[in-house]
């Protein structure tokens, strides 16, 4: 497999983790396609730096990375920018992908795309992500339009995902403090022992932490 097609197919299996980490943005001011499209573009960055050589896997490197761009429409006003040129560019590829799926009956993939358009498969797939609309899943019935409920099975691998990331920003004993009391299930009475303080020690110290590891996460 091509470098292109590795990162093509990266992007393809893990379209679902830019919609576990959107939905943890709804109802904040900002329309869901937008928070999709721009989880699509960090998505598609990770793709194309990820190193499987590295030896991790590539939802723990593409999480932070779709999270930048979403929380970074937020910054810059709540839109994802898109330049003249770049629609353009878009437009050409919609218009290719319609002419290429006409003529061989089934949907073409952006690395085909990408080459009829002469252009990078990464920068494409950049392009088509913030021009397709978000697909939902509803129910065309006469007696209205009805959202179908789907389960998001990415959306707690993407809080552990979160969680992960920010235990590292913790001191070695808050870390340890919370290793024991929530992966071993010791109580704070235990914990203090182990960790030379008292309980009430613990419990102070137990919430800070918590409080700390929201803000990282928030």
């Amino acid at each position: 497999m091509t470098n292109a097609a590795a990162t093509e197919q990266l992007i393809t299996d893990n379209l679902g983790l830019v919609h576990a980490c959107a939905n943890r943005f709804r109802n904040r001011g900002v329309e869901y396609e937008d928070l999709f499209q721009a989880g699509c573009v960090g998505l598609v960055k990770a793709a194309g730096g990820f190193d499987a050589a590295l030896g991790y896997r590539f939802s723990t490197y593409a999480v932070p990375a779709i999270l930048g761009e979403i929380r970074r429409i937020f910054r810059d006003g709540g839109t994802v920018k898109i330049g003249r040129a770049a629609k353009e560019k878009a437009r050409r590829l919609l218009e290719l992908r319609e002419t290429l799926a006409s003529e061989t009956g089934k949907e073409p993939t952006v690395s085909q795309i990408a080459a009829l358009a002469g252009m990078d498969a990464a920068e494409a797939a950049v392009l088509l992500s913030a021009s397709l609309p978000v697909i939902s899943l509803t129910d065309d019935s006469d007696e209205g339009q009805t959202d179908i409920p789907v389960p998001a099975p990415d959306e707690k691998l993407t809080e552990r995902i979160d969680l992960k990331n920010a235990m590292t920003a913790l001191s070695e004993q808050e870390r340890r403090l919370i290793e024991l009391r929530y992966y071993k299930g010791l109580t704070q009475t235990v914990v203090a022992g182990e960790l030379g303080m008292s309980q009430v020690q613990v419990s102070r110290k137990e919430k800070a932490i918590l409080l700390k590891l929201r803000q990282m996460m928030s």
